[in-house]
Protein backbone atom coordinates (compact mmCIF):
# COMPACT_ATOMS: atom_id res chain seq x y z
CA UNK A 1 0.00 0.00 0.00
CA UNK A 2 1.33 3.85 -0.89
CA UNK A 3 2.45 5.94 2.46
CA UNK A 4 0.81 9.29 1.27
CA UNK A 5 4.18 10.68 3.24
CA UNK A 6 6.19 9.56 0.05
CA UNK A 7 3.58 11.10 -1.50
CA UNK A 8 5.31 14.74 -1.80
CA UNK A 9 4.28 18.10 -2.93
CA UNK A 10 5.71 21.07 -3.62
CA UNK A 11 5.29 24.91 -3.04
CA UNK A 12 7.52 27.67 -4.51
CA UNK A 13 10.12 24.96 -5.27
CA UNK A 14 9.97 23.74 -1.52
CA UNK A 15 9.50 19.62 -1.62
CA UNK A 16 7.69 19.14 1.53
CA UNK A 17 6.42 15.18 2.67
CA UNK A 18 3.68 16.55 5.92
CA UNK A 19 0.38 17.52 4.57
CA UNK A 20 -0.53 19.13 7.78
CA UNK A 21 -0.01 22.79 8.91
CA UNK A 22 -0.42 24.00 12.05
CA UNK A 23 -0.67 27.35 14.32
CA UNK A 24 1.07 28.11 17.00
CA UNK A 25 -1.35 30.24 19.40
CA UNK A 26 -3.46 29.57 22.30
CA UNK A 27 -2.11 26.67 23.53
CA UNK A 28 -2.30 25.70 27.25
CA UNK A 29 1.69 25.97 27.69
CA UNK A 30 5.35 26.08 25.69
CA UNK A 31 5.38 22.19 26.50
CA UNK A 32 2.06 21.53 25.29
CA UNK A 33 2.78 23.29 21.97
CA UNK A 34 6.02 21.54 21.08
CA UNK A 35 4.69 18.49 22.22
CA UNK A 36 1.88 18.53 19.58
CA UNK A 37 3.63 20.00 16.74
CA UNK A 38 5.93 16.98 17.12
CA UNK A 39 3.02 14.79 17.43
CA UNK A 40 1.28 16.54 13.84
CA UNK A 41 4.48 15.41 12.37
CA UNK A 42 4.36 19.21 10.37
CA UNK A 43 6.95 20.96 8.29
CA UNK A 44 5.68 24.22 8.50
CA UNK A 45 3.85 26.21 10.89
CA UNK A 46 2.09 29.49 10.94
CA UNK A 47 3.38 32.76 13.44
CA UNK A 48 2.21 35.94 13.68
CA UNK A 49 4.58 38.80 14.19
CA UNK A 50 2.15 39.82 17.19
CA UNK A 51 3.49 37.05 18.96
CA UNK A 52 7.37 36.99 18.34
CA UNK A 53 7.30 40.38 19.14
CA UNK A 54 5.59 40.38 23.31
CA UNK A 55 7.20 41.80 26.23
CA UNK A 56 9.39 40.46 28.58
CA UNK A 57 11.69 38.35 26.44
CA UNK A 58 8.53 36.30 25.76
CA UNK A 59 8.73 36.75 22.11
CA UNK A 60 13.03 35.63 21.71
CA UNK A 61 11.83 32.55 24.11
CA UNK A 62 9.15 31.62 21.65
CA UNK A 63 11.35 31.76 18.66
CA UNK A 64 13.74 29.72 20.53
CA UNK A 65 11.42 27.15 20.62
CA UNK A 66 9.99 27.43 17.05
CA UNK A 67 13.62 27.09 16.18
CA UNK A 68 14.31 23.43 18.35
CA UNK A 69 11.47 21.87 16.60
CA UNK A 70 13.46 22.48 13.50
CA UNK A 71 10.23 23.35 11.26
CA UNK A 72 9.70 25.88 8.55
CA UNK A 73 8.09 29.26 10.38
CA UNK A 74 5.59 30.63 7.84
CA UNK A 75 4.49 34.53 9.37
CA UNK A 76 1.03 35.39 9.12
CA UNK A 77 -0.82 38.90 8.84
CA UNK A 78 -3.63 37.60 10.84
CA UNK A 79 -5.95 40.88 12.21
CA UNK A 80 -4.37 43.36 9.55
CA UNK A 81 -8.32 44.81 8.24
CA UNK A 82 -6.68 46.61 5.06
CA UNK A 83 -3.61 46.46 2.25
CA UNK A 84 -1.29 48.84 3.90
CA UNK A 85 -1.59 47.31 7.47
CA UNK A 86 -1.07 43.70 5.88
CA UNK A 87 1.61 44.57 3.93
CA UNK A 88 3.51 46.82 6.52
CA UNK A 89 3.20 43.95 9.00
CA UNK A 90 4.54 41.58 6.01
CA UNK A 91 7.68 43.48 5.70
CA UNK A 92 8.60 43.37 9.15
CA UNK A 93 7.40 39.72 9.41
CA UNK A 94 10.30 38.99 6.83
CA UNK A 95 13.17 40.67 8.64
CA UNK A 96 11.89 39.09 11.68
CA UNK A 97 11.81 35.69 10.37
CA UNK A 98 13.99 35.86 7.57
CA UNK A 99 11.71 34.36 4.99
CA UNK A 100 10.00 35.04 2.01
CA UNK A 101 7.21 33.33 2.93
CA UNK A 102 3.64 35.15 4.08
CA UNK A 103 0.63 33.61 4.91
CA UNK A 104 -1.94 36.63 3.81
CA UNK A 105 -4.49 37.78 6.05
CA UNK A 106 -6.93 40.75 4.68
CA UNK A 107 -9.70 40.59 7.32
CA UNK A 108 -13.16 42.09 6.47
CA UNK A 109 -15.13 42.39 9.58
CA UNK A 110 -14.64 40.75 13.10
CA UNK A 111 -17.68 38.67 13.54
CA UNK A 112 -16.96 36.33 10.40
CA UNK A 113 -13.05 37.18 10.56
CA UNK A 114 -14.01 36.65 6.17
CA UNK A 115 -11.31 37.59 3.64
CA UNK A 116 -11.42 40.92 2.32
CA UNK A 117 -10.89 39.71 -1.45
CA UNK A 118 -10.61 43.06 -2.83
CA UNK A 119 -7.73 43.82 -0.32
CA UNK A 120 -6.68 40.57 -0.34
CA UNK A 121 -5.67 40.63 -3.99
CA UNK A 122 -4.23 44.13 -4.00
CA UNK A 123 -2.23 43.27 -1.38
CA UNK A 124 -1.03 40.11 -3.08
CA UNK A 125 0.08 41.50 -6.28
CA UNK A 126 2.14 44.16 -3.76
CA UNK A 127 3.77 42.02 -2.20
CA UNK A 128 4.23 39.51 -4.88
CA UNK A 129 6.57 42.29 -6.77
CA UNK A 130 8.09 42.73 -3.58
CA UNK A 131 9.74 39.03 -3.71
CA UNK A 132 6.97 37.90 -1.33
CA UNK A 133 6.46 34.07 -1.85
CA UNK A 134 2.17 34.40 -0.53
CA UNK A 135 -0.26 32.02 0.91
CA UNK A 136 -3.24 33.69 0.58
CA UNK A 137 -6.11 33.31 2.84
CA UNK A 138 -8.99 33.63 0.21
CA UNK A 139 -12.77 32.27 -0.21
CA UNK A 140 -13.72 29.40 -2.49
CA UNK A 141 -14.50 32.62 -5.12
CA UNK A 142 -12.97 31.06 -8.47
CA UNK A 143 -12.70 34.62 -9.67
CA UNK A 144 -11.02 36.19 -6.68
CA UNK A 145 -8.68 32.94 -7.19
CA UNK A 146 -7.72 33.51 -10.54
CA UNK A 147 -6.79 36.72 -10.00
CA UNK A 148 -4.62 36.19 -7.09
CA UNK A 149 -3.39 33.43 -9.19
CA UNK A 150 -2.79 36.22 -11.80
CA UNK A 151 -1.21 38.32 -8.88
CA UNK A 152 1.66 35.91 -8.12
CA UNK A 153 0.25 33.28 -5.61
CA UNK A 154 1.13 29.81 -6.53
CA UNK A 155 -0.65 28.48 -4.39
CA UNK A 156 -4.34 28.80 -3.19
CA UNK A 157 -5.64 28.92 0.81
CA UNK A 158 -9.67 28.84 0.34
CA UNK A 159 -11.42 28.52 3.65
CA UNK A 160 -13.61 25.51 4.73
CA UNK A 161 -15.56 27.77 7.05
CA UNK A 162 -14.78 30.92 9.79
CA UNK A 163 -11.84 30.95 11.49
CA UNK A 164 -11.94 29.35 14.71
CA UNK A 165 -15.55 27.80 14.40
CA UNK A 166 -14.93 24.05 13.75
CA UNK A 167 -17.54 23.96 11.27
CA UNK A 168 -15.96 21.74 8.68
CA UNK A 169 -16.35 22.49 5.07
CA UNK A 170 -19.03 24.59 4.52
CA UNK A 171 -19.63 24.27 0.76
CA UNK A 172 -17.95 21.36 -0.45
CA UNK A 173 -19.00 22.29 -3.86
CA UNK A 174 -17.84 24.91 -4.30
CA UNK A 175 -14.24 23.84 -2.80
CA UNK A 176 -14.63 20.67 -5.41
CA UNK A 177 -15.08 23.02 -7.94
CA UNK A 178 -11.85 24.91 -7.26
CA UNK A 179 -9.88 21.98 -7.10
CA UNK A 180 -11.12 21.00 -10.51
CA UNK A 181 -10.47 24.24 -11.61
CA UNK A 182 -6.69 24.38 -10.45
CA UNK A 183 -5.41 20.88 -11.55
CA UNK A 184 -1.89 22.27 -11.20
CA UNK A 185 -2.00 24.90 -7.92
CA UNK A 186 -1.66 23.83 -4.77
CA UNK A 187 -4.87 23.96 -2.78
CA UNK A 188 -5.10 24.22 1.57
CA UNK A 189 -8.07 24.62 3.19
CA UNK A 190 -7.14 26.95 5.79
CA UNK A 191 -9.86 27.96 8.13
CA UNK A 192 -12.89 26.59 10.16
CA UNK A 193 -11.52 22.56 10.78
CA UNK A 194 -12.68 21.06 13.66
CA UNK A 195 -12.48 17.71 13.53
CA UNK A 196 -9.91 14.90 12.16
CA UNK A 197 -12.81 14.08 9.81
CA UNK A 198 -13.04 17.23 8.56
CA UNK A 199 -9.71 16.69 7.23
CA UNK A 200 -10.23 13.40 5.89
CA UNK A 201 -12.92 15.38 3.94
CA UNK A 202 -11.30 17.83 2.91
CA UNK A 203 -8.23 15.12 1.69
CA UNK A 204 -10.74 12.86 -0.08
CA UNK A 205 -11.85 15.62 -2.30
CA UNK A 206 -8.13 16.02 -3.69
CA UNK A 207 -6.44 19.20 -1.78
CA UNK A 208 -3.03 18.98 -0.97
CA UNK A 209 -2.95 19.77 2.54
CA UNK A 210 -4.77 21.12 5.72
CA UNK A 211 -3.60 24.28 7.64
CA UNK A 212 -5.32 24.69 11.61
CA UNK A 213 -4.74 25.72 14.64
CA UNK A 214 -7.88 25.83 17.30
CA UNK A 215 -8.92 22.68 16.88
CA UNK A 216 -5.49 20.86 18.47
CA UNK A 217 -5.15 23.75 20.36
CA UNK A 218 -8.03 24.07 21.89
CA UNK A 219 -8.51 20.14 22.85
CA UNK A 220 -8.82 18.61 25.79
CA UNK A 221 -5.77 17.03 24.85
CA UNK A 222 -3.44 18.68 22.36
CA UNK A 223 -0.73 16.24 21.62
CA UNK A 224 -3.52 13.64 21.02
CA UNK A 225 -5.91 15.80 18.74
CA UNK A 226 -2.52 16.66 16.65
CA UNK A 227 -2.03 13.12 16.30
CA UNK A 228 -5.50 12.14 15.22
CA UNK A 229 -4.94 15.39 12.35
CA UNK A 230 -1.58 13.75 11.08
CA UNK A 231 -3.43 10.17 10.92
CA UNK A 232 -6.96 11.68 9.87
CA UNK A 233 -4.89 13.92 6.70
CA UNK A 234 -2.79 10.92 5.73
CA UNK A 235 -5.89 8.54 5.95
CA UNK A 236 -8.14 10.95 3.42
CA UNK A 237 -4.78 11.47 0.99
CA UNK A 238 -4.82 7.73 0.50
CA UNK A 239 -8.42 7.65 0.14
CA UNK A 240 -8.29 10.11 -2.75
CA UNK A 241 -5.05 8.03 -4.35
CA UNK A 242 -7.29 4.83 -4.08
CA UNK A 243 -10.13 6.68 -6.52
CA UNK A 244 -13.25 5.71 -3.85
CA UNK A 245 -16.67 4.78 -5.37
CA UNK A 246 -19.20 6.58 -6.65
CA UNK A 247 -22.14 7.26 -4.33
CA UNK A 248 -25.21 5.55 -5.80
CA UNK A 249 -29.10 6.11 -5.56
CA UNK A 250 -29.91 2.56 -5.04
CA UNK A 251 -29.14 -0.36 -2.85
CA UNK A 252 -26.29 -2.87 -4.78
CA UNK A 253 -25.82 -5.75 -3.14
CA UNK A 254 -22.28 -6.52 -2.15
CA UNK A 255 -22.68 -10.12 -1.97
CA UNK A 256 -23.30 -11.29 -5.43
CA UNK A 257 -27.18 -13.36 -5.90
CA UNK A 258 -25.55 -15.10 -8.48
CA UNK A 259 -25.00 -18.90 -7.85
CA UNK A 260 -26.84 -18.29 -4.57
CA UNK A 261 -28.63 -21.61 -3.17
CA UNK A 262 -32.20 -21.84 -3.35
CA UNK A 263 -34.17 -24.19 -1.14
CA UNK A 264 -37.64 -26.03 -2.62
CA UNK A 265 -40.80 -24.72 -1.00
Amino acid sequence: MQDSREDDWQVYGTRLSSRLLVGTAQYPSPKILADAIRASEAEIVTVSLRRESGGSGAGTSFWQLIRELGVRVLPNTAGCHTVKEAVTTAEMAREVFDTPWVKLEVISDDDTLAPDVVGLVEAARILSRDGFQVFPYTTEDLGIAEKLVDAGCEILMPWGAPIGSGRGLNNPYGLRAMRAHFPDVPLVVDAGIGTPSHAAAAMELGYDAILLNTAIAKAGDPVVMARAFAQAVEAGRLARLADPMEPRDMASPSTPVIGRAFTAA
